[in-house]
């Protein structure tokens, strides 16, 4: 099948190889001339394992190529995906601009039947809005349907859930649209044998965002946990663990740390609740889950605080700065928020992550950057770990603790065990669980 991506983010390049590999004629497009010119290298813009090799395949086989011309989309594919980019306004709504742009681009260049198919994240009743835009842009005699077809990819893992998804949905009214995707995605559907969910418009762009709302809801949950576990003494590892193991609960997103960031959950919860208060219903549930989620970061600040006494003068190390590992993704990632923080109080910040640390630098100009996780820890007053890369749960204790000024660790993602970091010479604060320390010496 020939199929059209437009944008080549994180959910269109990943789409836009994957369809390729499973062995479809694909044409990426992006108005970012530059960007275009690095996929054509084979080179990806962004860190996603996995991606940069299912690219390269797909290009050396000439079933993939990209192009600025967003019309030769239209003409080009039996099935066009939008996956622009739905920012957020300053009063939590999505940014459709984009959406509604290419909608108009790709209805003027419309050739044949062709099936419209939203993949970026997009609020309810926004399908119809982009069939309103085509409707009165295209040729009276064009033929298309437009479906939502949201994606489920997390960062990291996004070419693994790609070609092994847990469901597809597809919101459509039209059967023909429906066939179609089907026969896109036949070669998973026989492979995997994975749940494809036929709904209305409407029901399929709800599902993206309530999914997205309730993962943002467990985790802010278990921070709010976290807390009382602190006055208590209780330890929310355990109470998470015992939590998951009740099949109406279940053990993701449970793990309590500094919050939730990234592209995806604060846009999408913001935008949610936006929708809802748009038709009346309102959301205050997810309005508390925004709060507790920024509260986790000055939080975080405290735990340091407690750990320094003053902050002014005393070097922080810094261990990972996207917003979850596997990623160099920063947006709305806490690492850079509470960096910024630190060194407004005055704090030397050496920072490191694999990946992040070129995207980090024009962000965070008062900080200073480690060529390795144990450099970043030479003579700190306090590590703190900001993102559970795993490579840092591997780190020689007795180096790192020789290494630093005072064997102090503030862990945000509660990557150790406390009894055993207390016994490798640590006093360890972690979220949700006493701070252990070493036994007093004689």
């Amino acid at each position: 099948m020939r199929v059209s991506i437009v944008g080549t983010g994180h959910v269109g390049l990943v789409t836009a190889a994957s369809l390729a590999h499973l062995g479809h004629e694909v044409l990426g497009v992006d108005d970012d001339a530059e960007k275009v010119a690095t996929i054509a290298r084979g080179e990806t813009p962004f860190h996603e394992p996995g991606l940069q090799e299912l690219l390269r395949e797909g290009l050396d086989a000439g079933r993939l190529r990209v192009s600025p011309d967003v019309p030769e989309a239209a003409r080009f594919g039996e099935v066009v995906f939008i996956c622009v980019g739905t920012p957020t306004k300053p009063t939590g709504e999505a940014n459709l601009v984009q959406v509604e742009r290419v909608s108009t681009v790709i209805a003027r260049a419309l050739e044949g039947y062709t099936v419209i198919a939203e993949k970026s994240t997009v609020p309810v009743e926004t399908g119809v809005w982009v069939r309103r835009t085509i409707e009165l842009t295209a040729a009276p005699d064009a033929e298309f349907d437009v479906a939502s077809n949201p994606e489920f990819l997390r960062e990291g893992r996004a070419v693994h859930d790609t070609l092994n998804p847990d469901r597809i949905v597809v919101g459509t009214s039209s059967a023909r649209a429906m066939e179609r995707l089907r026969e896109l995605y036949a070669p998973i559907l026989d492979r995997t044998g994975c749940p494809f969910v036929v709904t209305d418009l409407a029901t399929a762009e709800l599902i993206k965002h309530a999914s997205n709302a309730f993962l943002a809801t467990k985790v802010s949950f278990i921070n709010a946990i976290a807390d009382i576990c602190e006055r208590t003494g209780a330890d929310v590892h355990e109470v998470a663990r015992a939590m998951g193991l009740d099949p109406r609960i279940g053990p993701a997103f449970l793990g309590a740390g500094i919050g939730y960031g990234g592209a995806c959950l604060p846009k999408d919860v913001a935008a949610f609740r936006h929708k809802a208060d748009e038709l009346g219903v309102g959301f205050p549930l997810l309005e508390e889950v925004e709060r507790v989620n920024m509260a986790r970061r000055e939080r975080f600040i405290e735990k340091i605080r407690s750990a320094v006494w003053n902050l002014e003068g005393k070097r922080i190390a810094m261990w990972g700065l996207a917003f979850k590992p596997d990623t160099d993704d920063l947006r709305n990632a806490p690492a850079i928020e509470i960096a910024r923080r630190l060194s407004e109080e005055g704090a030397d910040v050496v920072a490191y992550d694999p990946v992040a640390m070129p995207a980090s630098k024009p962000l965070l100009f008062a900080a200073t950057f480690a060529p390795t996780a144990l450099e970043a820890a030479q003579g700190a007053d306090c590590l703190a770990i900001c993102t559970e890369w795993e490579e840092f749960r591997g780190v020689d204790l007795e180096r790192l603790r020789d290494a630093m000024a005072r064997p102090a660790i503030v862990d945000g993602r509660n990557m150790f065990d406390p009894p055993a970091m207390a016994d490798a010479g640590f006093t360890y604060a972690s979220m949700g669980r006493p701070t252990a320390a070493p036994a007093p010496g004689p």
